[in-house]
């Protein structure tokens, strides 16, 4: 698995994610435009000293994300993707995941 965040806004969620992603040895991708620097200080606050161990990939637009989250697999892309919002109707818990599945959120504003 490997975690998207699609023009994050807030350094401290991109933080925690990349707590996440250090953690459990999963790649994580940041989609630009950022809402903040890489270098931004709650953004290291929140990642403590993890960012060392992340395998952070990032890409300058989602077509870029697109064409390489689609290499390297034998299922199409949108097979892969797993979709998170504080507005959808099903729970995470009802879901089937895959070992190579995309989980995707998007920039906290919008969803």
């Amino acid at each position: 698995m490997e975690i998207v965040l699609i023009h994050p806004e807030i350094p401290h969620n991109t933080g925690c994610a990349a707590r996440l992603a250090a953690a459990t040895g999963t790649r994580l991708h940041l989609v630009e435009p950022l809402g903040f620097s890489l270098e931004d200080r709650y953004l290291k606050r929140a990642g403590l000293d993890y960012w060392p161990m992340v395998d952070l990939v990032v890409h300058k637009d989602l077509e870029a994300a697109n064409v390489a989250l689609a290499a390297g697999s034998e299922r199409p892309l949108l097979e892969r993707l797993r979709l998170f919002s504080a507005r959808g109707g099903s729970s995470l818990f009802e879901a089937n995941f895959a070992p190579d599945d995309l989980l995707v959120f998007g920039a906290e504003s919008k969803g």
